[in-house]
């Protein structure tokens, strides 16, 4: 006889269970880990677009002057700020109990055992699933999915409602060469995306490619990030910023990105919420869904870069 309070232990298990998901996916995967630690996984508020202000430029009213010197204000306003604008993506996850697996689970401790079981799964599942969208150019599923870095980190093209072709403060450093890594390549690609102190502060590859950095470096000069370390992302540093490796990265790509203009921004009221379990009609099992609203967001595409077709 299967526990008559079954559905409530199970949705308030579910709903408990998500602050700890989404800290657990958001440590999963290098890409998600950089984000939280740069506090740009943001919440906001509804909105018809998610709309994320630009800072890519200077004003004309700055200038030295002395004693009653009239200051100049007339091009203050027509300061680089702007903002691209994006729009609101769904996630889903489901998490299903079967009707026999509830007639085997009837006591509360049962239950809840059931439930961790089962949102280890969906929690695996997403963190999975996510990190491969967010390498990719948002064109999946007919458009539904969301932006990833193949759209973001580009030398034209439209993003954000901006058109990267016409405006030049909005595209990306790109190097297509095909050619073997190498330290010049690099560098050069570091240099042009930073600067001053605003530099590239995660560089993502493919495993083959980390390794050839590796093998690039005198043994003396392997050094690691101590902060992603402890993330548990194997790593190597180049020019300071950690350097390492995703599953899902593109082969050939080596991206260069800046946490200061790559954000995360998911809906206050919808992330990582978890629905009640219903049953359907036509199947012995219920379900209930862990939905997300939202989109990865840039707000200065030249401080991000990548190098693609590299051996």
């Amino acid at each position: 006889m299967s526990n008559p309070n079954f559905d409530s232990i199970a949705s308030t298990t579910l709903k408990n269970y998500m602050p700890r998901l989404v800290d657990n996916i958001f440590t999963a995967r290098p890409l998600f880990f950089f984000l939280k630690e740069n506090n740009q996984v943001r919440l906001i508020d509804g909105a018809h677009k998610i709309v994320v202000p630009l800072v890519y430029g200077v004003n004309g009213s700055a200038g030295s002057y002395a004693t009653y010197d009239t200051i100049n204000v007339a091009n203050a306003q027509t300061d680089s700020i702007s903002a691209a604008e994006y729009t609101w993506k769904q996630y889903a996850v489901s998490v299903a109990i079967s009707g026999l697996e509830e007639k085997q689970n009837s006591g509360v401790e049962q239950i809840i055992d059931l439930l961790e079981s089962k949102v280890m799964i969906a929690e695996e599942t997403a963190a999975e699933k996510l990190d491969q969208m967010f390498f990719l150019d948002g064109t999946g599923n007919s458009n539904k999915d969301w932006l990833g870095l193949a759209a973001i980190v580009l030398a034209s093209g439209t993003l954000g409602g901006i058109d990267g072709t016409a405006n030049t403060y909005w595209r990306s450093y790109v190097d297509s060469t095909a050619a073997a890594l190498t330290l010049a390549q690099m560098t050069t690609a570091y240099n042009t995306t930073s600067v001053g102190a605003d530099q590239i502060n995660l560089i993502l590859t493919t495993q083959a490619l980390f390794e050839k950095y590796e093998s690039l470096l005198q043994p003396q000069l392997r050094f690691t990030d101590t902060k992603m370390a402890d993330g548990g992302f194997q790593n190597l540093l180049f020019k300071g910023a950690p350097l390492t490796y995703d599953g899902y990265c593109q082969s050939g790509v080596v991206y260069f990105l800046n946490g200061r203009y790559l954000r995360l921004v998911g809906h206050r009221d919808q992330w990582f919420e978890s629905t009640p379990f219903v049953k359907p009609r036509d199947q012995d099992a219920k379900y209930a869904q862990i939905l997300a609203y939202g989109e990865l967001t840039c707000m200065n595409r030249s401080r991000l870069g990548k190098l693609t077709a590299k051996t």
